[in-house]
């Protein structure tokens, strides 16, 4: 049975109208009213700021059994720009100085396209990351996530990455990730949440020969398997707890820490393409962020630091891989009050 056109354009019609009811229902959810005793908003202000920063990432690879555990490194650079903040819209442009970045002879030379988004609403705290490094180090028997002393080199090592964290701020009326790691708010009093989420990453490495060394392999590590590449697909729900200590009126410290459950599919490719697979495995993640520094109406300094890390099983009994990413950065803002409305308020 053929329907006339004119029910046709009244059912594209309800549809459109429905799109749009759903769409200003959730804009409607997504936006807060401060409580201002706590949080003073300064989304309406341009918040210009001046920023040094380093993105890194890193690699381990695990063996229980004969607790040994080799660490990859790419050598990342340290950058310097600026960047600013208006209504919903956040832009950063940061730059390579060759002059503090030149230490290739220590740790390697490493290609990198790092772009890390970290989406900070009222009521949600949104993480991306999409990544590609070629160029890595073994890192010395150190526990660190940034650079340690380098064994030796592999440039012929890559890594690619997509990931996504979500998490719900219960407390998003009196606490403000966006004080902290956006600058465009201001928090007056001290104020904590509870958090709760989901995320989801994938990533591989990969190299022209075995992934772990011929010294590791001669010792039983991961069965002396020649992988040369690794690629793991995990999903996992996090909790977990964010609070700002409020010092003298203007001198913060914000700490929060997300655990997260879940499970991991890995498998492992050899020279010759063969594979070898994973059923299920057990994952633990964890998302850390902190912040310490001065704010106030007009002005802020201050540290603030991201690092999220995936640690999963694998095919071989009792081994586990980790692989996390993270970015430290100082900013020095000033906002500016607009006399005139730029852009639309979509959210707040």
């Amino acid at each position: 049975m053929k329907l006339p056109v004119l029910a046709w354009i009244l059912i594209l019609l309800l549809c459109s109208g429905a799109a749009k009811a759903q769409e200003n229902s959730i804009l409607k959810w997504l936006r807060t009213a401060n409580d201002s005793n706590y949080v003073e908003d300064h989304t309406n202000d341009l918040t210009v700021r001046l920023l040094g920063t380093r993105k890194y990432t890193y690699w381990d690879m695990r063996d229980n059994r004969i607790d040994e555990e080799v660490r990859y490194r790419p050598n990342a650079s340290n950058n310097v720009g600026f960047g600013f903040n208006y209504k919903w819209l956040g832009l950063n442009f940061a730059f390579d100085l060759p002059f503090i970045n030149n230490d290739d002879d220590k740790y390697g030379k490493t290609k990198f396209l790092d772009l890390q988004s970290h989406l900070y609403l009222r009521k949600l705290a949104v993480d991306f990351y999409a990544q590609y490094y070629k160029g890595f180090y073994e890192a010395a028997d150190a526990k660190s996530a940034v650079v340690i002393p380098a064994i030796s080199f592999r440039p012929d090592i890559i890594n690619r990455d997509l990931g996504l964290n979500v998490q719900y701020i219960f407390n998003d009326e009196r606490f403000s990730y966006r004080a902290a790691f956006l600058q465009n708010e201001y928090q007056k009093k001290s104020a904590g949440s509870f958090l709760a989420g989901a995320e989801v990453f994938v990533w591989e490495m990969r190299g022209d020969s075995a992934l772990a060394p011929v010294a590791a392999q001669e010792d039983g590590f991961y069965d002396g398997l020649p992988f040369t590449r690794t690629s793991q697909l995990s999903l996992a729900v996090n909790a977990g707890y964010a609070y700002t200590l409020v010092i003298a009126k203007h001198f913060f410290v914000t700490a929060s820490l997300a655990g997260s459950v879940g499970a991991n599919r890995t498998v492992f490719r050899f020279g010759d393409g063969r594979p070898r697979e994973s059923g299920f495995n057990w994952q633990l993640n964890r998302t850390v962020r902190f912040a310490a520094g001065y704010n106030s109406s007009y002005y802020y300094f201050g540290v603030h630091y991201t690092d999220m890390s995936t640690r999963g099983g694998t095919p071989v009994p009792r081994t586990s891989q980790t692989f996390g990413t993270g970015n430290l950065r100082l900013s020095i803002v000033k906002r500016f009050k607009l006399k005139k409305t730029i852009l639309p308020a979509i959210f707040k």
